[in-house]
């Protein structure tokens, strides 16, 4: 990990980025949005980030150095403004909608039904601002009978497949993926909704309504590869793709480790018994000649495989399969990753001073470009943080700010 000097110079607008002199009002909360929003403020956008009266609720989960500061709050919101508004009161509805008229962007993660009951539903943002881009991002499309069910990872994992695939994969039991997959694909997904909501609207001067559903969204993440044999009418063979949920599709054991290694083409088949030498295994064995062969039988090459796998040692297989092209890799821990000498080539994790946090180790931003170069432009900031500065480019006075702080409307970090 490196030391960069760029924490003494965040909180800085990024005016370099992709989306720099966009506005984009932050109403998400948890992982999926604020995961969304902060890539946008990493591009260059000015992330309003509105938080209820105590703030995010994930600013509690994970490790912490100060109340409100957890770990995971602290890797999805940098890049972003913070202001504390209370919308169930009349005068936090006004502050918002003054914020909506210069905005480009909201985005929130409640379910439509609530910001309906507070009287932010579309028609009520269009109304001040007809240009506005109001993306939804929503447990499940609204058009269902699912539309008003609540929705968190977990339950989406296992709506779209997840946790039964697992099952198929060899586990005694179903599980969910141990990442959050479904609030990181589907806020990756709501940030290709806004930017290309953004591209339209340049071309055509109209705003709109999007609206991004977790269950649709997994539900085309794991039917693209395991629909299979249903792809057809009638089907032609099960669900399922065979390789993908072979139980011997997973890191090697070693005679002294672990090892990743991926043989999918002719070429690397050929490549690796050949280097082995056991060359007839393709050149004769029909079962294992062609990758329609190789596919029907994929749980016999697979444990094949394995069990060879485990005559050499880690590095005795390294440096065979480098010298072979074989695709492989070592495989991290969580720890390890953290030392990856790629990763720390590259510049990806970077120590910074936080201004209250502390010493923190920063993920970076993993694109690059060659003219307008995404950064993180803020540190994840406290609750309210710049509220009394987003105010007052709404046009609010100090006597004003004060009493939408005496009447509990707004709160600013003591």
């Amino acid at each position: 990990m490196q030391h960069s000097t760029q924490g003494s110079e965040q909180n800085k607008a990024n005016t370099s980025g992709p989306l720099s002199g966009v506005r984009v009002i932050d109403l998400t909360t948890v992982l999926m949005g604020p995961f969304a929003t902060q890539i946008i403020g990493d591009y260059g956008a000015d992330v309003i980030k509105v938080e209820p009266p105590g703030g995010d609720g994930v600013r509690g989960v994970g490790p912490r150095a100060h109340p409100g500061m957890a770990s995971i709050f602290l890797h999805a919101n940098r890049s972003k403004r913070s202001i504390v508004l209370d919308l169930k009161k009349p005068e936090g509805r006004e502050a918002l909608l003054r914020l909506v008229r210069d905005a480009d962007v909201l985005i929130y993660n409640v379910r439509p039904q609530a910001m309906a009951r507070l009287g932010l539903s579309y028609a009520d943002v269009e109304a001040v601002n007809p240009r506005i881009i109001y993306v939804g991002c929503v447990g499940y499309g609204q058009s269902g009978p699912y539309a008003a069910k609540p929705a968190y990872d977990d339950l989406i994992q296992g709506a779209s497949g997840i946790a039964a695939l697992s099952v198929a994969a060899g586990s005694d039991v179903p599980r969910y993926a141990p990442s959050p997959l479904a609030d990181r694909i589907v806020g990756l997904a709501a940030v290709g909704a806004v930017t290309s909501a953004l591209y339209y609207r340049e071309r055509s001067g109209q705003g709109q309504a999007v609206e991004v559903p977790m269950f649709e969204t997994m539900a085309q993440f794991t039917l693209s590869d395991h629909m299979c044999g249903k792809t057809f009418e009638p089907p032609v063979g099960p669900t399922g793709y065979a390789r993908i949920l072979n139980p011997n599709r997973r890191p090697y054991a070693t005679r002294d480790g672990y090892l990743c290694m991926l043989l999918y083409n002719d070429k690397q088949w050929k490549s690796f018994f050949t280097a082995i030498g056991r060359s007839e295994v393709v050149e004769q064995d029909p079962r294992f000649s062609t990758i329609d062969k190789r596919t029907e039988h994929i749980l016999e090459l697979y444990e094949m495989l394995a069990d060879i796998m485990k005559t050499r040692s880690t590095q005795e297989w390294e440096a065979l399969l480098e010298e072979a092209d074989i695709p492989m890799t070592a495989m991290n821990s969580i720890d390890s990753l953290l030392e990856d000498p790629h990763l720390k080539a590259v510049g990806f994790l970077e120590t910074v001073e936080h201004p209250t946090e502390g010493t923190l180790c920063q993920i970076g931003v993993p694109s690059t470009w060659s003219k307008t170069q995404p950064r993180v432009s803020r540190h994840a900031p406290r609750a309210g943080e710049q509220g009394r500065e987003i105010l007052k480019e709404a046009g609010y006075s100090d006597a004003q700010i004060d009493a939408l702080q005496a009447a509990q409307i707004t709160t600013f970090p003591g």
